[in-house]
């Protein structure tokens, strides 16, 4: 591998990790809200609840918003407005809003590769395109990243072994790398969502009580 390609990785790598400081830890996109109702109680049951969150919610729609912001000409104040839009709920708005200031901030003061806040997927495809790094790649690791966080939130709410845990990432392996493929290229127009039973989470967790996490 070219030291310029290694070098881009590594960055991808460092943004997209937990220890990256945006927050991730704090958001569940609503999965509190499935356990608290009893949707998600079991490695079987998150593995299904992610893999639909993957493949007709939020995941397919973040992974086509990032790639969209990595083109040449891409609009991103029109992306981060379509971004904010498409958030089902309130709590969702703040989750991407809020991780996408944090990283924009953390990047350009950390990198100095100038990162523009945005909601989350418009803020790393833009930071991800200085890099010349390759959109498909960009979005299986976020979606890797974005389901590892789900996972340790669900092992901290179900609760889950670690190990089962990291099975359940080891078999969204080929969900995420089947939306990452589909995702360059996308018609922004076209991006939707149809995972209804946690866009309705999400917005029910706004009165969740008691509860650990911000959404």
């Amino acid at each position: 591998m070219k030291s310029d390609a290694l070098r881009a990785r590594l960055s991808l790598v460092q943004w997209l990790s937990p220890a990256f400081p945006i927050g991730a830890f704090a958001y569940s996109s609503g999965l509190e809200t499935a356990v608290a109702e009893g949707a998600v109680g079991s490695a079987a049951e998150l593995e299904l609840w992610l893999d639909g969150v993957l493949r007709f919610g939020s995941g397919r729609q973040d992974a086509a918003l990032l790639c969209a912001a990595m083109a040449p000409d891409a609009d991103l104040a029109g992306l981060s407005a379509l971004a904010r839009a498409l958030a089902p709920s309130a709590e969702r708005l703040k989750e991407t809003e809020e991780q996408g200031d944090a990283f924009a901030r953390t990047v350009t003061g950390a990198t100095g590769v100038e990162c523009i806040p945005a909601p989350l997927p418009v803020a790393l495809g833009a930071a991800a395109a200085q890099l010349g790094a390759d959109a498909q790649e960009v979005a299986a690791l976020y979606l890797q990243a974005f389901a590892g966080t789900l996972v340790s939130a669900a092992i901290r709410l179900v609760p889950l072994g670690q190990t089962e845990g990291q099975r359940v990432i080891a078999r969204l392996q080929g969900t995420i790398l089947a939306i990452a493929a589909a995702a360059p290229g996308t018609d922004p127009a076209a991006i939707g969502s149809a995972a209804f039973g946690a866009d309705l989470a999400s917005a029910a967790h706004e009165t969740l009580q008691p509860r650990l996490f911000l959404t």
